[in-house]
């Protein structure tokens, strides 16, 4: 961590808001009604990877030969200051050849932010590599050091990177307790039982081994990757307490988290009822959700049947992968939203009270989110208008009649959807939103401002392909971002802010763990349109609490920290 960077997060621990840098001079002053729309000859994003010079690739293994079930679903990428030098770095998931006899690259990549949004591969050297069979990754400060630590995810033993600042890692699995050894899809560090330290939740995805695969095959009789299903191989999900001496036990029992087993891929987390305590929702492949309701003293009640989050609203189990948390009804709560296998919509669970009601059709969601198979998933204000819109990587899993005798026969088109009032969106046809040519499959999607330009940013994982860097070109208003600070000067996972907006009170959570293997920038960013000031900031912490830090500039990221003598 650099000196100025540290001195900012000190002074904003201290409890003084400190302001970085402008972000450019992307905001424009006129009111989204009158600035050009996203559509045709206006893009919302441009794909720039080998420019920033990102040239990563994810090998899934497929050789075109056995059809291995877990070379369809990697692979995942954090976003997150991993330097400490206050710009945004990129760490991609590597998986590579599954049979130990088939040589290939497993090591994961870290590309260090050069300060211009450009990126440099320094990998080589920096302990980061974990040279495994890769598939996701949270990001969080377990040991309280105020640099962000990696956890890895893997098909067989998961990996914790300590960071140890300046962009250098040390594997500290073994020492740390943390070596869950299934097939680990995302994850989330969360200070569950809030007594400062975060805490760490594994999802676990098939109990899968070469032994227990199953030949399957597809409508001309090839060969193809089988449905989880056949398996009839749920694996429970694992929570780790931090112990607060860097080791963390597995309390997956006394908790209350081994009493369910699924299939999960996606987990978000936060207090969707309001009573303080943190609770974490899964999403399973073909399975029932899960929903873990916080009870307050460090346990949890199995609650996806009671709460609406268990099943579809028609009654039907979905392929839950991707998952996101957000408040775009603007009702000061947060719903849920899960992404789906092909001819599944999404499923959109709106919060009401604690209590959730399945509202896609309501959303404009179904009949365009049916026609892919959705992996990675982000509410955010592409175009700081104030109101969120909805990011959707897609990418097939099982071979359709009508897809390509050549080239990549799983790509989809990813999906932009804009948001309008009231959580109803509007699809942006592939072309308009990003161009020509960017249809893959697609899988973890994350999000960031990378160039520090008021613009949120997508990288995407792409299965055998290069991966996006979507730079936000969109016509955008202003923008004002809240980082807030736990007391070690990282930041404070799981912390609320809202704020008005042009009158309107807006609620934003400041999370990295969500979408589908991925960890996103940790910043509360709120669009505003042409408007000047954040106003009326309030900021709750996870552990309750709370600041009023009045109204903010707009064009900058506000460090806060908690209240002072607290």
């Amino acid at each position: 961590m650099t000196h100025e960077s540290t001195m900012a997060r000190l002074g904003a621990v201290m409890g003084t808001a400190v302001l970085l840098a402008p972000g450019g001079c992307a905001d424009d002053a006129t009111p989204a009604s009158n600035r050009p729309r996203i559509g045709p000859g206006v893009p919302a994003f441009a794909e720039e990877a080998a420019a920033r010079g990102v040239d990563f690739v994810l090998s899934s293994g497929d050789d075109g030969g056995a059809k291995l079930f877990p070379e369809i679903m990697p692979g995942g990428v954090a976003i997150a200051d991993l330097d400490g030098d206050g710009d945004l770095d990129l760490y991609f998931i590597q998986f590579g050849p599954i049979e130990p006899e088939r040589e290939g690259d497993h090591r994961n990549r870290l590309y260090l932010n050069r300060g211009d949004g450009t990126f440099e591969d320094v990998t080589e050297g920096s302990g980061a590599e974990d040279d495994r069979l890769g598939c996701g990754v949270a990001t969080g400060d377990y040991d309280g050091d105020g640099d962000v630590d990696l956890y890895v995810t893997n098909l067989g033993r998961n990996t914790l990177l300590r960071n140890d600042g300046g962009g250098r890692f040390t594997d500290v699995t073994d020492a740390a307790g943390v070596g869950e050894t299934g097939w680990g899809a995302s994850a989330a560090f969360l200070d569950h039982d809030l007594d400062g330290d975060p805490d760490l939740f594994v999802c676990n995805y098939v109990a899968w081994s070469p032994e227990r695969e199953i030949e399957c095959r597809d409508h001309d009789g090839r060969r193809d990757y089988c449905s989880p299903k056949a398996y009839e191989a749920r694996t429970p999900d694992v929570l780790y307490r931090n112990n607060g001496d860097g080791t963390f036990t597995d309390i997956s029992a006394e908790a209350g988290i081994d009493v369910v087993a699924g299939n999960g891929l996606g987990v978000v987390w936060g207090d969707f009822d309001g009573n303080g305590a943190p609770d974490i929702f899964v999403a399973n492949d073909g399975n029932p959700n899960h929903f873990f309701l916080g009870k307050g003293d460090g346990t949890f009640e199995e609650a996806a049947k009671s709460r609406g989050v268990y099943l579809a609203g028609d009654g039907n189990t979905r392929a839950g992968m991707g998952t996101a948390i957000g408040d775009p009804d603007e009702d000061g709560d947060l719903d849920i939203l899960v992404v789906n296998l092909l001819h599944q919509f999404d499923s959109f669970f709106r919060n009401e009270s604690g209590f959730f009601i399945e509202d896609t059709t309501a959303t404009g969601l179904a009949p365009v989110t049916r026609r892919t198979t959705r992996f990675g998933v982000g509410w955010f204000d592409v175009d700081n208008d104030s109101v969120l819109d909805l990011f959707e990587a897609s990418g097939r899993v099982m071979v359709r009649k009508d897809a390509p005798e050549k080239g990549d026969r799983f790509a989809e088109n990813n999906h932009l959807l804009l948001g309008v009032e009231g959580a109803t969106y509007e699809k942006v046809p592939p072309v308009e939103a990003w161009g020509d040519g960017l249809v893959h499959t697609s899988r973890g999607a994350a999000f960031g401002d990378l160039d520090g330009d008021g613009g949120v940013d997508v990288v995407v994982v792409n299965r055998d392909a290069p991966a996006y860097v979507l730079r936000n070109v969109a016509p955008r208003g202003r923008w004002c971002g809240v980082r807030v600070l736990d007391d070690a000067g990282a930041p404070a996972l799981g912390a609320t802010v809202t704020a008005t907006v042009n009158g309107r009170r807006l609620r934003r959570d400041q999370h990295a763990a969500y979408g589908y293997l991925t960890a996103n920038e940790c910043v509360a960013r709120f669009g505003l349109d042409a408007a000047e000031l954040l106003e009326d900031v309030e900021i709750r912490w996870p552990d309750g609490r709370t600041r009023r830090v009045g109204d903010l500039e707009a064009g900058r990221v506000h460090d806060v920290g908690p209240p002072a003598g607290e």
